[in-house]
């Protein structure tokens, strides 16, 4: 149940940050809730390969790099997903920033974050 909550929550928070950010653009609730799942998805499978194999850089950046892997990530995502897309990397970039943030708040209200 925590899971099916957490989805709705990032697919809700995808939906919402397109509305107001430019260069992002989501079809409809149906896309926003696959993009939740395959970030979902990615964050479990593609992104500790990718922290790994930049671990020097990660750690030469103090963590800073993980940043550019989230974009990254976002960027794959619009690969996968038809109805999503990212305009740019740096666009990417800021809307990974913002939907981490907002999912660290809602998860703070929801009281997930324990």
């Amino acid at each position: 149940m925590n899971l099916l909550i957490r989805i709705l929550v990032t697919s809700g928070l995808v939906l919402l940050i397109s509305h107001f950010m430019p260069g992002v653009h989501v079809a409809g609730f149906t896309t926003a809730l696959i993009v939740a799942v395959v970030l979902g998805l990615l964050n479990i499978f593609i992104k500790p390969i990718l922290v790994i194999l930049t671990l020097p850089v990660t750690i030469l950046t103090l963590g800073l790099f993980l940043l550019v892997i989230n974009a990254l990530i976002i960027l794959l995502c619009t690969n996968i997903v038809g109805g999503f897309s990212v305009d740019s990397f740096w666009t990417a970039f800021i809307f990974s920033i913002i939907l981490s943030l907002s999912q660290s708040i809602m998860n703070g209200i929801l009281g997930e974050g324990k």
